[in-house]
């Protein structure tokens, strides 16, 4: 199983980003989606796990602001902010994907994954242009991070 991840695209959803999406057979969106056509874009690829963002107004109302599943076994849950996230909750995951700082982040804390895919939207605080692939096989997953060129100053402003 293919599993995109990606957060924080601010109302953007690259070409690039969508080239990869559509070879997932899941996508994950950790919050700050700020416009409700990027959801309808994304359930269009795939079947869409999405928690909402601080930026995620009146629109976004009934989206759950934290979300616990499984794929194939492995054990997720999702917050915008990893200071929102319950001891309770975490402690069951096997995965932790959040998003809100808009960098890139990977590690083990106590055997569990927190992954923050970075932004892959707007370019913002000099950040690179980044979001992640989760290959499942059997109970086991391997991360594949994207990192997305930027244009320069005078192009597009994206």
């Amino acid at each position: 199983m293919r599993v995109g991840i990606l957060s924080d695209t601010h109302g953007l959803l690259r070409p690039q980003v969508k080239d990869i999406l559509k070879t997932c057979d899941v996508i994950l969106h950790g919050g700050d989606i700020n416009r409700e056509t990027i959801i309808k874009e994304l359930e269009a690829f795939a079947p869409l796990y999405v928690v909402r963002g601080n930026n995620d107004k009146e629109w976004a109302e009934g989206m759950p602001e934290e979300l616990s599943f499984s794929l194939e076994g492995v054990s997720f849950y999702m917050v915008h902010n990893k200071k929102g996230a319950s001891h309770e909750s975490v402690s069951g995951a096997d995965v932790v994907v959040y998003g809100h700082s808009h960098r890139y982040d990977e590690r083990v804390i106590d055997g569990t994954l927190w992954l923050n895919p970075g932004s892959c939207g707007p370019r913002r605080f000099h950040q690179p242009i980044t979001m992640a692939v989760m290959t499942i096989e059997g109970r086991a997953y391997q991360v594949e991070k994207l990192e997305f060129a930027h244009e320069e100053a005078g192009g597009a402003g994206i």
